[in-house]
């Protein structure tokens, strides 16, 4: 039993504690659920992308305390739309904004973005 107020919209928990911290990270995971299921991607490639950028970003020096796992989430999902040409690497990079996150503590720099030619 919780010691706070309920949660009036009853967000998915993980040992009492809410999955998302912030609401661009439910985003995020719904996005990918959503282009998964049109087929941009299948889920070993999904699977493939996201564990790429975590290694990515635990040899840059991510102490990978779960604190950053949806900016990896993010920055996974964004490689892959650019990958697949579903949307330009310029589109993709303002979708942060739209969700509402923070560019500098949400996803990603610039230089961590994938190159295109």
């Amino acid at each position: 039993m919780s010691d706070g107020p309920p949660d009036p919209i009853d967000r998915p928990r993980d040992d009492g504690s809410p999955v998302f911290r912030e609401p661009w990270e439910a985003q995020a995971f719904a996005m990918t659920l959503a282009l998964h299921e049109r087929g941009l991607f299948s889920w070993s490639e999904w699977a493939a992308a996201l564990a790429a950028q975590i290694r990515k970003a635990q040899a840059a020096g991510d102490a990978d305390l779960g604190d950053t796992y949806y900016r990896h989430w993010l920055l996974a999902l964004e490689a892959l739309i650019a990958a697949k040409g579903a949307s330009s690497p310029r589109r993709v990079e303002h979708l942060p904004a739209r969700m509402g996150s923070r560019r500098g503590s949400h996803s990603a720099r610039a230089a961590d973005r994938p190159e295109t030619h």
